[in-house]
């Protein structure tokens, strides 16, 4: 038995000697390189993938033109008909002050305000006015006719909280036991007087010029219907003489 054992295990060995001398090549291919290659077939057209050019992607760039559309013919305007304006009156014409007075002047002052006026308000009426220089205003109560009267008047007054006032004692003015209430030095400031005491109760106050001791003449003008755009006018003339009085007339 052992015989046959040995005897196999022998031939195994030489089989496996004659194989790795390649005695057996002609018989199968063994996978070496120069055998492989010799039994390729048409080896020189062969070509790896991977030395391949990647094929080339067409991106469309270019955007198909705008189909053109026809113009869209403009509706042709239709004219609305318009009411004629109605004229209206200027609010320049309106008459703003009835009558406006304004001096003292003197008399190159007068001639100066009178050409002004002649040039820049022509239209305009103006009424010259002379008269004697006013140095101040005095509010007063006519003559109460006694002294007695005038006393018991000057009570009346106190008990309003009035103790600004005399009683006038001139026998020779017609204003003797009259009351005076107040020296002023313009006729605006007296008017306003005569305000506050009506307020308090005190009726029949009135205003008296009183004139300078000189003999000097003054000269007022009278502006009646002034228009708004005289008024302008006159109110640029007015700033040519600061110190002149304007106050309201009839």
């Amino acid at each position: 038995m052992l015989k046959y054992f040995f005897g196999l295990l022998l031939l195994l060995n030489i089989g496996l000697f004659a194989l790795q001398k390649g005695y057996f090549d002609g018989i199968y291919s063994n996978g070496r390189e120069p055998e492989r290659m010799s039994t390729q077939l048409a080896s020189d057209k062969i070509v790896l993938l991977a030395n391949m050019p990647e094929p080339s992607v067409v991106t469309p760039t270019d955007t198909p033109a705008a189909t053109p559309t026809a113009p869209i013919a403009a509706k042709p305007e239709v004219a609305t008909p318009t009411k004629p304006a109605v004229a209206k009156p200027a609010a320049s014409l309106a008459v703003v002050s009835a009558c406006t007075e304004i001096g003292n002047f003197s008399a190159a002052e007068a001639r100066k305000f009178a050409s002004l006026v002649a040039e820049k308000i022509p239209a305009i009426t103006v009424n010259r006015h002379e008269a004697q220089d006013v140095s101040s205003y005095m509010v007063y109560l006519p003559s109460l006719g006694s002294k007695e009267a005038a006393d018991k008047k000057s009570d009346e007054l106190r008990g309003l909280g009035i103790n600004d006032f005399f009683v006038i004692q001139d026998s020779t003015s017609n204003l003797r036991y009259g009351i005076s209430l107040g020296i002023f030095k313009t006729s605006e400031n007296a008017n306003t007087q005569i305000a506050n005491l009506a307020k308090k109760g005190i009726s029949g106050a009135q205003i008296s010029p009183r004139n300078s001791t000189g003999s000097n003449i003054k000269v007022a003008f009278q502006l009646h219907s002034l228009t708004a755009a005289a008024k302008t006018e006159f109110d640029s003339i007015k700033a040519s003489f600061p110190q002149q009085e304007v106050r309201s007339c009839h």
